[in-house]
């Protein structure tokens, strides 16, 4: 969420950054009821001050043993224009904190302006591989008998998916390997949370009001199934105070994601390409507002590790203006090549929120001079499983229908070296 003041201060720089993302957001309502709402506790603030006055002025009066009655008349006028603005209040600042919750954050300075057109690759390693006749991730795994699709839709409906045999296997070996990188070698602590968070923590990292019709929810208890790890990490401070001689935070965890992607129906519904439960490492970063930028770079790294470790060719793309996050300040995904189905596949996203998070979540800390700030929060995939399962088996096929397991993979395999039937 966007400081208030920062907007009535720099009103020119918000619109831009909402043109800038393609928002047709407007301003104009909110700055109004700002301005109703200092006008309303100006005069509200005068009232209660006169008040204050009157009543010490009866409490003299009392103390002389006369009669307060004339003074206590005086005052009915005003304590009845007090409850007025006090209604009025009362009225307005819930209006003005929904406003502000739909407001998204500003891009940096350095994010490129446009759509996903504009988007700029920032740098790749490896080179895609050119494979005669490549199989698809479905089809190698139909053949090798390692996920069921037709099961998964019995079971719960189309795009869930049910890993078997060395496919669950896999999948395990897959985010037990990058926890163990994340904790061991990035400084990251792990945690396991819950996978359903309340509506507090939804708005907190921003996902709802603006995204709630793609999350499941269960309306009985008003809980949400968690579309990222992101959400239960970052609340973790949620209404706190960290010490400064405390930060940075890092934290790592393992969960299965759900989400309903409404709207999405008929893209990309074969396969692992767009699932509605999908299992992601998850790296979250509580620090100083000054280290934040260089924090972003430390974590793209660590995202970047996972992918080289398995030996998977990437590229890093810095989205644009009109492609970043409602609440990320900038943003990097990182796409993994699939030759079989000849396409780049974000595996990890990695923002910035600056304090936009933040201030949604009341996460603060007290500097060495004992003053309180509103921290910065990052957040990166460390990374999605379901895909990076996609570029695995495409990447590491063979012309006999097996795929070797990338050999930072077999100490959790049991030491095989390759799928088979």
């Amino acid at each position: 969420m966007l400081d208030l003041k920062f907007i009535r201060e720099n009103t020119d720089l918000v619109r831009l950054g909402l043109k800038n993302r393609g928002s047709s957001l407007e301003l104009d309502s909110l700055i109004g009821l700002d301005e109703k709402r200092k006008k309303v506790l100006f005069e509200l603030e005068g009232l209660r001050s006169e008040k204050n006055k009157a009543n010490d002025e009866i409490s003299k009066i009392l103390k002389e043993k006369k009669d307060p009655k004339e003074r206590i008349a005086s005052m009915k006028d005003i304590a009845a224009r007090i409850n007025q603005l006090e209604t009025e209040l009362k009225e307005i600042e819930p209006q003005v904190n929904r406003i502000l919750l739909t407001v998204p954050n500003i891009p940096h300075s350095s994010v490129p302006v446009g759509d996903a057109s504009v988007n700029q690759t920032v740098r790749t390693w490896g080179s895609p591989k050119k494979i005669p006749n490549p199989r698809s991730h479905i089809e190698l795994a139909e053949h090798l008998d390692i996920i069921d699709f037709n099961r998964a839709a019995k079971i719960t409906g189309s795009n869930f998916i049910l890993y078997k045999g060395e496919g669950a296997r896999l999948e395990r070996a897959l985010y037990n390997f990058m926890l163990d990188l994340h904790t061991s070698q990035h400084g990251y602590k792990e945690i396991f949370p819950p996978f359903l968070v309340n509506r507090a923590s939804m708005t907190g990292t921003g996902q709802l009001p603006k995204l709630e019709d793609d999350m499941y929810r269960l309306k009985d208890d008003d809980l949400f199934l968690i579309p990222t790890a992101e959400v239960p990490l970052t609340n973790i401070f949620r209404d706190e105070i960290l010490n400064e001689e405390d930060l940075p935070v890092y934290y790592t965890a393992y969960t299965a994601c759900f989400r309903r992607e409404a709207g999405s129906y008929g893209k990309d519904t074969r396969g692992l390409m767009r699932v509605h439960q999908f299992d992601k490492v998850e790296m979250v970063k509580f620090v100083k507002p000054e280290s934040s930028y260089d924090e972003l770079e430390k974590l793209v790294n660590n995202a970047e590790t996972v992918l080289q470790l398995l030996g998977l060719p990437y590229r890093v793309i810095l989205l644009s203006t009109g492609d970043i996050s409602f609440a990320a300040s900038k943003c990097y995904d990182l796409e993994a090549y699939a030759p079989g189905l000849d396409k780049w596949l974000e595996v990890s996203s990695c923002s910035n929120f600056e304090s936009f998070q933040a201030r949604r979540a009341n996460i603060k800390y007290r500097k060495k001079d004992k003053k309180v700030e509103y921290l910065h929060t990052l957040n990166g995939s460390g990374v999605a499983l379901a895909r990076t399962v996609i570029a695995i088996l495409e990447n590491y096929q063979q012309p006999d229908g097996t795929v070797l397991i990338p050999e930072v993979l077999r100490p959790y395999m049991n030491s095989k070296e390759r799928i088979t039937l």
